[in-house]
């Protein structure tokens, strides 16, 4: 039985790497018919974690990432079960979905996700199986920035985030800033958007439980609330900075934070970059930042081996510290109960050490 089970796990990350390199109507078809048939087998050979019975009449939701997670498990209170998908410390650029990743997206009752270039093999699961439930992309939930490559950061060739409602210029010249390289779908980190969407959390979760829809709107109303006076305290701490100037050796998932609070930021990839590389010349150029700027801190992303930063840091005279993005969370962190709010409440205290206030 592990042997067959095997098999088909194979199998199916084959085909989705097939299907994702060559695409085209007829592969859609075919993966469809494909996938229905190794999810049956799947189903009689019992293989995969065992997915959550509906029977005890909780709303059985699904997360791609940690902020929907978080978001929906408030909402939801004691009247859904919600789960993670991307396990604890995984990319999500690179994950690769388990057949019972799949059942679970088909047989629940909401599925939210990020909808960008991230999580882009949601977008091919979705293609391929007929869901029970309802999806909610984050990114749909609140206006969109256009990513941009800033001023001494790495050229990604060929970077593109392409999403289907988007009717945009993609690569031309904005306001000055930089070059635009598509939509940037890192929404959640900024508090007013994060509030948003788990208000529009908790409508959907009412809209499919209406017997339960005052608890679910109360409960998501009483925990946006929370975020927006996190909002809040980051404005008043912003507030009392004359520069507002960030700069990370990383890449910069951060474009809807700094456009909040209006910082100034400088990085050595743009937010969905993949390489680990920058040039001399982008080191050179962050390093004369901080030096210019007076800036104590380079600053680094969770899960990131830091050495970039480190090396900015190093030759100008700097310390390091980590800014947590919530987009996943450590398995530590998990167990620990870690939220959307503890984690951003984290960085506030690291910004304030950072800038000494």
């Amino acid at each position: 039985m592990h042997n067959l089970s095997s098999f088909f796990y194979v199998g199916l990350q084959i085909f989705f790497r097939r299907s994702m390199i060559f695409g085209g109507k007829d592969s859609v078809c075919n993966m469809k018919r494909i996938l229905a048939a190794l999810v049956c087998l799947v189903l009689l050979c019992g293989c995969g974690p065992a997915i959550p019975e509906k029977s005890d009449g909780r709303l059985q939701v699904v997360a791609s990432v940690f902020p929907a997670y978080d978001f929906a498990r408030k909402a939801g209170g004691e009247f859904a079960n919600v789960s993670l998908l991307l396990p604890p410390g995984a990319e999500s650029h690179s994950y690769e979905p388990t057949p019972a990743d799949i059942l679970r997206v088909q047989q629940c009752d909401l599925f939210i996700y990020l909808g960008g270039e991230s999580d882009a093999w949601v977008e091919t699961i979705l293609s391929a199986i007929d869901m029970e439930g309802t999806a909610l992309r984050m990114v749909d939930c609140v206006d969109l920035l256009e990513e941009q490559e800033r001023e001494g950061m790495q050229s990604l060739p060929g970077h593109s985030h392409d999403h289907e409602h988007e009717d945009h210029d993609h690569g031309r010249e904005d306001q000055g800033l930089g070059v635009v390289t598509g939509m940037d779908e890192h929404v959640w980190t900024a508090p007013e958007n994060a509030a948003t969407i788990t208000r529009i959390i908790g409508g959907t979760l009412a809209g499919l439980d209406p017997e339960h829809s005052e608890a679910y709107q109360t409960a998501a109303e009483a925990y946006a609330a929370e975020i927006d006076r996190l909002d809040a305290k980051f404005s008043a701490f912003f507030d009392g900075l004359e520069d507002r100037t960030i700069i990370f050796g990383d890449r910069f998932p951060l474009l809807y934070f700094a456009e909040a609070y209006d910082l100034d930021y400088y990085a050595a990839f743009p937010g969905c970059g993949a390489q680990t590389e920058p040039s001399a010349a982008t080191v050179a150029f962050l390093t004369e930042k901080v030096r210019e700027k007076g800036l104590s801190t380079v600053w680094y992303l969770e899960f990131s081996n830091h050495l970039v930063a480190d090396s900015i840091a190093e030759a100008a005279g700097a310390g390091t510290a980590m800014f947590h993005t919530c987009h996943n969370v450590s398995k530590a962190e998990l167990e620990a109960g870690a939220t959307y709010v503890s984690l951003m409440e984290g960085n506030l205290q690291t910004l304030k050490a950072a800038f000494g206030g």
